[in-house]
């Protein structure tokens, strides 16, 4: 999984990882031999300009995603940064804060090489990921709303999209409209497998809700989150036509997340 939990909290590993780099510049930069106050008027510039770049990259790459709801611009705590982007804008912001001061300039950009490098290495080490998701779909029976048994193993054959999810989560009903929409797209499945609650607590949300919503089983007992060894909700598990897991994500997504595995799991279907 992507993420670790922190008490209630689902903090995602990429951040985690951006905040430990961020502690090497801010130890790094009594290097720099500045004044405090342009030290610090450096220091934040950089985590402004290394987030908006991140961000506006992202953004750029997934326009038809973001055009289609603008304002997920700014919901900046959901995943959609691009490092190379926040990388360019963070040295373009350096060079130009230290311009005058060519010396430290120069030290300054190592300080960002090391840091980046650092956050490269964590990400392809994922020293606190893990990969415990079912890797095919699990042997397991759940009942919609109406009673019916579903076997989960039996729903394969075209990509399935299965998100884990409680009413009292947040993110988790952030999400649901977005599912409902991805359901309308005919060429993927999508099952949202609510955990822990009752029958008449899932029904009584989503009939308050008004949501078009897709294909919802109880697992009152949690044992899908269980078995996922997932840290927290909401939890999403992306399989291929042939069952095989090709994402598994803890936390909030946005649209153009989703979007991405969506096309992702299409150019597998064409393989």
């Amino acid at each position: 999984m992507d993420a670790i939990a922190l008490g209630p909290l689902l903090i995602a590993l990429p951040r985690l990882y951006a905040f430990a780099t961020a502690l090497l510049l801010l130890a790094g930069a009594l290097l720099l031999r500045l004044p405090a106050t342009q030290r610090g008027r450096w220091l934040n510039g950089l985590w402004v300009a290394c987030l908006l770049g991140a961000r506006l990259g992202y953004v750029l790459l997934h326009a038809d995603s973001y055009r289609a709801a603008p304002l997920d611009v700014f919901k900046l705590w959901q995943p959609g940064y691009l490092p190379l982007t926040g990388w360019l804008a963070g040295t373009a912001w350096t060079l130009w804060s230290l311009r005058h001061q060519p010396r430290q300039a120069f030290v300054a950009q190592g300080l960002l090489m090391a840091a980046t490098g650092l956050w490269l290495g964590l990400m392809a080490w994922q020293p606190l990921g893990h990969d415990a998701a079912p890797q095919r779909l699990p042997e397991m029976t759940l009942e919609d709303l109406d009673g019916n048994r579903v076997r989960l193993s039996a729903l394969g054959g075209e990509p399935l999209l299965v998100n884990l999810w409680a009413s009292t989560c947040p993110a988790c009903r952030r999400e649901l409209p977005l599912l409902a929409e991805a359901a309308q797209r005919g060429d993927v499945r999508v099952v949202t497998i609510n955990q822990g609650e009752s029958l008449l607590e899932v029904a009584r949300y989503l009939d308050q809700q008004g949501l078009d919503r897709p294909a919802t089983l109880l697992d009152p007992h949690q044992r899908l989150i269980a078995l996922s060894q997932a840290p927290g909700l909401p939890t999403t598990l992306y399989y291929a036509a042939d069952g095989t897991l090709l994402i598994s994500h803890a936390g909030e997504f946005g649209r153009a997340q989703l979007d991405a595995w969506l096309d992702r799991g299409e150019r597998v279907l064409k393989k």
